[in-house]
């Protein structure tokens, strides 16, 4: 589901946000304005006017924009740490949750998935994913890794997660899944 909303919306609470396009993450205190203009895979793109920008913010913290979380991201078992083809399952679907936000279709139905690898660690998991972008002018490639590796460390078990923006090979349009040419209306 995607949304704006026309009137200010105060944070309830301080929140970790990821600056789009740059990518870095920073800290907005409680009480701070907020104007949602984009929900899409259970993040939101805040405008924030105070701070003179775009914001991506987490699943996790849209209780301090009034919103109910979507239980879908904690993942099968709520807590208990995810291995094996459950995992696996869990990070393709994590990542079929990160948009560009230019194009209304996920990261992996764009095909701008190169590589994903599971390594188990005495903790938890590690999850490597290489990815590309459609152009390699696009702003928004550490905006949309952020959002990549966040949503990767919500999932139960996953203790560390690194995502790379690669250009080898270039990305060309008959990378694009079925589901995203319908989509987009591709034939």
């Amino acid at each position: 589901m995607s949304y704006q909303t026309d009137e200010p919306i105060k944070l309830t609470r301080d929140c970790q946000v990821v600056a789009v396009p740059a990518g870095h993450t920073l800290m907005l205190p409680q009480g701070t304005e907020v104007m949602i203009t984009q929900s899409l895979g259970g993040s939101y793109t805040l405008l924030v006017p105070s701070y003179g920008g775009l914001f991506r913010l987490s699943n996790r913290d849209a209780d301090a924009i009034g919103r109910e979380p979507r239980m879908a991201e904690a993942g099968p078992g709520s807590g208990q740490a995810l291995i094996g083809e459950a995992l696996e399952t869990e990070v393709w679907n994590s990542l079929k949750t990160c948009f560009d936000p230019e194009i209304p279709v996920n990261i992996v139905d764009l095909g701008l998935i190169y590589d994903m690898q599971i390594t188990p660690l005495p903790d938890g998991s590690r999850v490597e994913v290489k990815m590309t972008l459609t152009a390699q002018g696009c702003g928004m490639g550490g905006s949309i890794a952020a959002d990549a590796r966040n949503k990767l460390l919500d999932l139960p078990g996953v203790v560390e997660a690194d995502v790379q923006v690669v250009w080898d090979p270039p990305w060309t349009p008959d990378k694009i899944s079925p589901e995203g040419r319908a989509l987009l209306g591709i034939h």
